[in-house]
Parts: C-alpha cells; structure tokens; sequence
C-alpha cells in the first residue's frame, strides 16, 4: 500500500487535503512544502493532514515525513475560470418585513449546504453575498433566520467554456523496449479551440520512483523505459484549453508471473458498464405484515431476476436506530432487525447465484449522533476530541445546548447527523477499517454525500478495493471531479431533474439532449457510467408527480439512454408512497411488465448500451382528418381479464384507440398543439374543399415527443418518446420496420391518401416504441 497519494490537479484558488495513506495515529507526520512556483506565497501547516490552496499556476511539490521515510507528492494548479458574482435577494422578495429576519444565510453546494458558513450583507434594498463560482448554473437559497426551512431559492449562471476531457491508452513497444502512453484530448462541445489545439500535461507518479532520464514526453505521447519500471508505472495526464480536464490515469504492472497488466482506474468494472439496476429501502421490500429482513429479502430473488435486474442497491444495512439506516450508530455490526452477518452474506450469494451484483450503501460523511464516539467526543473524553468537525457557535442554525466548544457540523438541517473529522487521523484509519470489513463481501460500494468526504481520501479508497470493485457516488450537482481516479458510476442528477422537469410540463421532451450535453460540457470522461433514474428513496415518486404516461416515457429514456438504469423498488409496481411497503398483492402488473420489457430491450440490443446517440428531429401530427391506419401493421387484440382487449402481452397502449381508421381518433388529438381538431373521416358529407382546409398539420417542436437514434456501427435503432396523456401520431424523417422491438407487435403506421409522395412516414406512439430505420 501506497504511503502518499497521487499527484493533485486543481484551479488556482481551489483547496486540496493532503494526507498519509495507511496512517497510524500514533506516529508523527510532517508535512514540507519544496517547491513552489516563485510569485507564490504558499505555505503548509505543521499537522498530519494540511490543506493547501495554490495561489498561482504552476508546479507545487510537498514533502511528507513519516515512519516509512520522506514520500513526495505534487499539485499542479491550472489558471481558473471562474467569476465574480452577487448573489441577492430583494427585500421585495421577503415574506415578512426586512427589520424581523434576526440573520441570514446563504447556502447551496459552493458551500456544502452549511447554514450560518455564509452571511449575506444588507444592502439598501436587498441581501447580497459575493462568491467567486465556475462556469455553470448554480442554485442556492437564502435561509431566513438560518432555519433551513424558511428558504427563498433562486440560481445563477456563469458563463465560460467547458472542461475539456483526456482519454489515455498504454502498450509496451517490444521493440524499442517502453511503454508507450498515448492522451486523446477532446474539446469542449462550447470551446473555441479545437482537438488538435489542446495541449497534454503529462506527470509520471512520484510513488514510483521513476528516474527523469527514463520519461520522453512528445506533444500526445509519453515513452517510458521498461526498464526503468520496477513492479509498477503510473502516468497521469490532463487535456488544458481554456481549463484543464479531469486527468486519466493508466496503471502498469508487473504481474507475478513476469507478465504486464495494463488498467486504467477511471474504467469500470466491465459488469459495471451498462447494468440494470434495482435499488431496495431494505425495510419496506417484504410488504405490509412481514418485517423485511435479509432472509425475506432472499426469498424475493426471484422477482428481481424475472426483471431482469443485474446490480441490486441495498440501502444502509447497518445498525442504526432509523428506518431508512443513514443514522450509522456501528459500522462494524448489521442492524439486528435486519439479521446478522451470516444472515446477509446468504443473500449476497443467492444474489449472485442469480447472475446479480450486490452493492452496499456506504455512509462515511456523519454519523448518529447517538453513535458513541460522537457521545464520548461531546463528553470529553480522551482521543474524542477530534474524531467531528466542530464549528463557532455562532454558525450553529439549531437551539440545541451542544456539549464542548463550539457547535458540530453537520450539512442541510442534520443536526442528528454530525459530520466527521477527516483532519484526523484517527477517522481515517477508522474509516479504512471499516471499508476492509465489508469489501470482499459485496461487490461494489454506493457511497452517500459522496462531495462531503474529501477527494484524497476517496482515492486512498478506490485504490485499495479489487479491480472489478463498483465505487458508486452520491454527487448533487453531477461533479466530474469524483471520476478522477475515484468513482467509475455516477449519480446522473441532470438528467433526473430534466425528466421530472418534461413530465411536469416545465420543459419540452426535446430538454434532454440538452441534460446529454451538459454532461459532456462539464468534462466527464467517456469511460464515466451515469446511474439514470427517475426516483430513489430521496425523490418523491414520479407517477404521483408527474402521472403514468409521462413515468412511462421518463422510465424508457433511462433504459434507451446511455448509462446505467435504476430502477427504485415499487416505480413499477405503480407506487406513490416514497418509502412504503411494497405493493405486491395490489401492485400494477402491466407497469411491472413495461419495466420488464424495457430490461429484455436493453439485454437483446448491445447498442443501447453502447451505441451514440444522435438527435432524430420529428414533428407531431396535430390533425389527421384524412389519415388511415395501415392494415398490414394492425395490431391483433387479444381478450384480457374483466372483458379488456388488450394487444399483445404488454403493448401498453393509451386511452382506447382501436385498429380501424374511423376509430384510431385518439391518436389524432395530442397536447403537442393547443389547435387540434377532431377527426372528421367519417363525415360523409365532406368536400374536396373540407379536405383541403383540414390538409394535415404538423408540429415541428413538440412539446411532449423526442426521438433519438442510438447507433454503434452494427446495429441502429430509432427511439421515440412520447410523455403527453393520449397517443401521439409522430412524422418520422426515415421509413422504418413494421416491429416494435420492445412488444414484438406491429407498429400502428399511418398515412394520408392524398400525399402523393413516398417519403412521408407516420407512426402512433403512446409511450416509447424502438424499432429499425429502413435502409434507404
């Protein structure tokens, strides 16, 4: 195990923790700062774990005294982007006179949700903070009288170029006996500057010990004698435009048997790279009468296989005196009422008997205050006083009489939950115990308020876990920076919000090439997995919010997206309590089947998880007066239970458009226009001039439908999306195949008789139908 950490690439002004690996909190570590660039005015403090906040571009490198000997570590700072801005609140704005509201503070992820950390000022007629932020729109809101329920929200947008990203590739060159390292920049889609006018940083691992004579770097390559390397290589590189990228890494080794192994950190476990995924609030899976335990959870296998699912997400699992777990009062013990430990790894092998992975929620950020080493840190006792982060009183939101100096931290209004203290390193070597407990027992980690746990100390982490080991983080907003040689899966909370926003209405369907692009824009790497979701257990759910039709549409753009799909326990069973008892007996099997039909899409079609999206402009047929159905793409109706035609086993049509021209209205009507109009096809009293006037009428930006195209060079498929309440009639740009590929049933194609022309194409979608361009 490593003693220091990796080489550090931050913005000027940004902070860095710098720690020992592997501490022992009884020995003395010293840290020195050797270089530094010469406008600097950078120093270092005389604790075991420092902070450091580069004032100037360049080269920093620290020195780290400890009972292994003296190990050096860099940060290499890049210019910054970011600006200036005001952020204010109009005392028009205020609920209540100004001359009532005692204080005031500022809160949002710039810094990390404290209330009392920022203080507005009171101008003459507003709150005003400034704040120094990066590119990107930022949301906060004004807590008045620090209750953080009392909020007055608002964002911000700062404008400036995007991240550019770094993609590295190694192989050894027998022949000129290096390693060969090659970085593939790529611009920012906003940027100015093109691929080829980015510049490379490329840095050799100092914990390798690799002399300077042995490394040649060239514009995008960088030689390494062979050497030179003893059991192990590491280089780092990062792309810098306008900003600098999240750095790539390629680790080189020796194997045992003289062989060389080439893997990148930043890649995910190849199971990782496109699963279904299926989320469990642990005491609400069993039902309503049974007390949900691991053993009752194993019994359910079953059912998570028939849908497909291949990662099950467990929330907390150990002991806490909470029902959702994120109380932690031991780390080392599974909650009592859920079993023991024996209990568990029984349902983590008749997991994996079926096929699927499990990951365990992580929750290093805090504590239970009920946990006893915050008891005996608030008591005073010995070898307590640093395990939390304490704050001035002043800063404290809450009436509570905090035993001790100060308040502890804690984030949002978590007062239950105090944060702990990574300065020290008794925490660390606590925490890493922890993470050896429960690592050869699960296969990956999901890791809660991922951004409150420093950087470093997630790399010691992800360094230490197996190769085909799932670091998941919780990072809200979406923040590429954990990708950097710490987590491989992230949570896509962009995309989440843009759904939730179209299935509002507050947003057109087309919204999500936009969230596609702010992923790109903000700078994660290619290799980065996004967990799309519409719900989990801190979301309300999203068919009481936003009703069925749109959960339909929400759902089938996670699983026809690229990423990894979750699934929260009872979405498909057409749940609306958030955290209630599953729905078995009363439970919608025709939603369930919907899920399912989208896990079997996902699995029998490679290129949805691999395949490029491309955007597929379509119009909405606003009225369809003329229009007939095609018979050969009727769909067979098949009699359900209770007298319900139903077609085919889970075609999950809408409203009851049936197979003939005169009964197919509903398909004529959308909300994509405030101007539709009826189908009058049965009126035997029109004219040629009636037609005319009701000759077809599209919209070319509909506010309810999207379509995409996801191709990876063997296999193209066109996917629409259609989150309005009734069937929507879709102008395709392309012919396509008679299938939808999902039900297997015929496409309910349309056309009008009067359009001479061939290359006119229409298609009835109710919720999502995925089928095969026409070769043209």
């Amino acid at each position: 195990m490593d003693n220091i950490g990796p080489p550090r690439f931050v913005a000027v002004g940004e902070t860095v923790e710098l720690a020992p690996w592997n501490p022992d909190p009884a020995a003395e570590y010293t840290w020195r700062l050797v270089d530094a660039p010469a406008e600097s005015r950078l120093s270092v403090g005389d604790e075991a774990v420092v902070t450091v906040t580069p004032d100037q571009p360049g080269s920093y490198r620290f020195a780290l005294a400890g009972p292994s000997g003296t190990h050096s570590q860099r940060v290499f700072a890049f210019p910054h982007t970011r600006s200036k801005m005001a952020l204010t609140l109009p005392f028009a704005e205020l609920p209540v006179e100004p001359a009532t509201i005692d204080r005031v503070s500022v809160v949002g992820p710039f810094n990390d949700h404290r209330v009392g950390a920022n203080r507005p000022r009171r101008a003459d007629d507003r709150f005003v903070l400034e704040v120094e932020l990066p590119p990107g729109t930022h949301h906060y809101g004004f807590c008045l009288d620090d209750d953080f329920g009392r909020q007055i929200h608002d964002s911000v947008t700062v404008l400036g170029p995007g991240r550019p990203r770094c993609a590295l590739s190694a192989r050894v060159d027998d022949e000129s006996e290096q390693v060969v390292v090659t970085a593939e920049p790529t611009a920012a889609p906003d940027s100015e500057l093109g691929d080829d006018e980015l510049d490379v940083r490329f840095v050799v691992d100092d914990r390798d010990s690799i002399p300077d004579a042995a490394v040649d770097t060239d514009g995008r390559i960088c030689r390494v004698a062979a050497d030179a390397v003893d059991d192990r290589l590491r280089v780092h590189a990062v792309a810098v435009g306008e900003r600098h990228s999240v750095a790539d890494t390629v680790d080189v080794r020796h194997t045992e048997t003289g062989e060389v192994e080439i893997r990148s950190p930043t890649e995910p476990p190849a199971w990782a790279e496109s699963p279904t995924v299926y989320e469990i609030f642990v005491r609400s899976f069993a039902g309503e009468t049974p007390q949900t335990t691991f053993s009752e959870i194993e019994r359910r296998i079953e059912y998570l296989e028939s849908l497909g699912v291949d990662m099950l997400w467990l929330t907390p699992i150990l002991a806490s005196p909470t029902d959702h777990g994120y109380h932690i009062t031991d780390y080392f013990s599974t909650a009592a009422d859920l079993g023991d430990r024996t209990d568990f790894a029984s349902l983590v092998d008749r997991c994996h008997e079926a096929g699927i992975r499990v990951v365990f929620d992580l929750v290093i950020n805090h504590t239970s205050r009920d946990h006893p080493a915050f008891q005996l840190h608030s008591a005073g006792v010995d070898g307590y006083d640093d395990r939390y982060v304490r704050v001035p009183r002043d800063d404290d939101s809450t009436d509570i009489a905090w035993a001790g100096d100060g308040s502890p931290e804690f984030y949002f209004n978590w007062s239950r939950i105090p944060n702990l203290n990574y300065g020290s390193l008794a925490v660390r070597r606590w925490i890493l115990d922890v993470v050896d407990e429960w690592v050869d027992l699960v296969d990956g980690f999901r890791c809660d308020i991922a951004w409150g746990v420093p950087h470093g100390f997630w790399k010691e982490v992800a360094e230490g876990v197996p190769a085909d080991f799932l670091m998941l983080d919780e990072t809200i907003p979406h923040d590429p920076q954990y990708h950097e040689a710490e987590f491989t899966m992230h949570y896509d909370s962009t995309l989440h919000e843009t759904l939730r926003a179209i299935g509002n209405g507050e947003e057109p369907a087309r919204a999500i090439f936009e969230a596609l692009e702010t992923v790109e824009t903000s700078g994660f790497p290619e290799s980065a997995v996004h967990l799309r979701y519409v719900e989990n257990h801190d979301e309300s759910r999203y068919l009481g919010e936003c009703g069925e039709p749109a959960l339909r549409a929400a759902a089938a753009a996670t699983f026809t997206l690229p990423g990894a799909p979750l699934i929260y326990y009872g979405q498909e069973r057409g749940m609306t309590v958030d955290r209630g008892p599953m729905k078995w007996h009363d439970g919608d099997t025709e939603l369930t089947d919907f899920h399912r039909s989208l896990s079997r899409l996902r699995d029998e079609y490679p290129v949805l998880g691999d395949g490029e999206v491309e955007q597929v402009s379509v119009g909405v047929v606003t009225t369809t007066a003329a229009m007939t159905t095609d018979t050969a793409a009727d769909v067979v109706d098949s009699a359900g239970e209770d007298g319900e035609n139903r077609a085919g086993d889970d075609s999950d049509t809408r409203g009851d458009p049936a197979d003939t021209a005169a009964d197919d209205t509903d398909a004529t009507r959308t909300d994509d226009s405030s101007d539709t109009t009826t189908d009058d096809a049965g009126d035997s009293d029109r004219t040629k001039a009636d037609d005319d006037a009701d000759s077809l009428r599209i919209t070319d930006e509909p506010q309810h439908v999207v379509a995409f195209a996801r191709d990876n060079g063997d296999q193209r498929l066109l996917v629409v999306l259609n989150f309005g309440e009734i069937p929507a009639t879709v102008s395709l740009p392309t012919a396509v195949g008679d299938t939808d590929l999902r039900t297997g049933n015929p496409l309910r194609k349309r056309h009008d008789p009067r359009e001479e022309e061939e290359d006119k194409h229409y298609v009835v979608v109710d919720d999502v139908i995925v089928c095969r361009p026409v070769a043209t």
